[in-house]
């Protein structure tokens, strides 16, 4: 799909909505085989398994790699994120980002976010927590007969082949549990699933183990 010429490649990696990550030299063939295009990477969810490409920043001109404070970090809230990039292309966004920047960054926002990353044992305790999650739901809900994709992120892809996604989505929605449902081409028998806090995790598989039960009864 990026193999033809183009005026710019944006990529989130690990990819939303699957949750799967590109190994790092996918990452570094799509910049050698672009050298005039500027080529994003969003991570908004790469410290949840994933490799990031700043490594790579050193030996790409062409390369940004963007990532957020609002995933891992814990700050949604404050809309804050972040570029990474050499110098002239840093040099290009500042040159422009007050025209298109709808969410500039304030002092307290600023202090905030240099706060958080400060406290790298904090930051690491509340994404391992996460992953930890990640894990468990995902075992409790392959155990449900669930096709579970390999997440690098903070939710699941899934489906399941007796019931219809967005009619499993429906019925959890009726039952105050909201979960992804994407009424699209090749991802329309899926549900995207955000990793929540333990009770949450265990609401939902009760909560589909009621939906299970129902329409084995049908």
């Amino acid at each position: 799909d990026y193999a033809t010429n183009n005026g710019g490649i944006i990529i989130p990696n690990p990819n939303a909505p699957t949750g799967i990550a590109l190994e790092l030299e996918e990452i570094r063939q799509l910049l050698s085989s672009h050298p005039e295009s500027a080529v994003i990477i969003d991570e908004a969810y790469v410290d949840f398994g994933a490799r990031s490409s700043i490594e790579l920043i050193d030996e790409f001109a062409n390369l940004v790699v963007v990532q957020t404070f609002s995933k891992s970090r814990s700050l949604a809230g404050i809309r804050l994120g972040f570029a990474y990039a050499q110098a002239p292309l840093i040099e290009a966004l500042q040159r422009v980002k007050n025209s298109f920047n709808s969410y500039p960054i304030d002092s307290l926002a600023s202090a905030v976010g240099i706060a958080t990353l400060q406290d790298q044992a904090h930051f690491e305790a509340c994404r391992d927590r996460i992953i930890q999650s990640r894990e468990q739901l995902a075992q409790s809900l392959a155990a449900l007969n669930f096709e579970v994709f390999p997440s690098a992120s903070n939710f699941l892809f899934v489906r399941h082949p007796q019931i219809p996604a967005e009619a499993l989505y429906l019925d959890l929605k009726a039952k105050g549990i909201l979960v992804r449902y994407f009424k699209s081409p090749r991802i329309d028998d899926c549900l995207r699933i955000s990793i929540g806090t333990e009770p949450e995790c265990t609401s939902l598989i009760q909560a589909i183990k009621s939906s299970l039960a129902v329409k084995s009864r049908e």
